[in-house]
């Protein structure tokens, strides 16, 4: 199987820059695998886990939006922000997602944005969580 260059960036910095086999990810319109020669085309991601594989090695990225760009030999992710399982403080996920829940459940005098923002981020929360698990697996 012929590999491919994905690198993830965010304004801060290159969060992942390796030859990987295949890549799933969750665009604006579903799940979208990514494999070497696919076909040009930039669309939006979700707040969800980028699953990267190589040979019998999978790694997983929590990926908070943004933009894929793939090309024929290289996708460029450009992300919101990005982790990897070992930069993600669990603790604090489960916190965030725990304050993001009682956000939505108590959403009685809330407008429209902040019940957007509550949602994102318990799907940012969810998102490290889900990473942070399957890794240690």
């Amino acid at each position: 199987m012929s590999t491919f260059l994905l690198e993830i960036v965010t304004p801060e910095h290159v969060v992942f820059s390796q030859e990987v086999d295949s890549l799933t990810v969750r665009g604006s319109e579903g799940e979208l695998g990514i494999m070497r020669g696919h076909i040009p085309l930039v669309t939006p991601l979700q707040v969800a886990p980028i699953v990267a594989k190589k040979g019998k090695e999978t790694r997983l990225i929590a990926v908070h939006g943004g933009f894929i760009e793939v090309q024929s030999d290289k996708v460029i992710v450009l992300a919101e922000s990005a982790e990897l399982p070992e930069e993600i403080d669990v603790e604090r996920a489960i916190a965030a997602r725990e304050r993001a829940e009682r956000r939505l459940a108590s959403r009685s005098n809330q407008d429209r944005i902040d019940h957007r923002r509550a949602e994102l981020a318990l799907q940012r929360a969810v998102t490290r969580i889900n990473v942070s698990s399957k890794a240690k697996k």
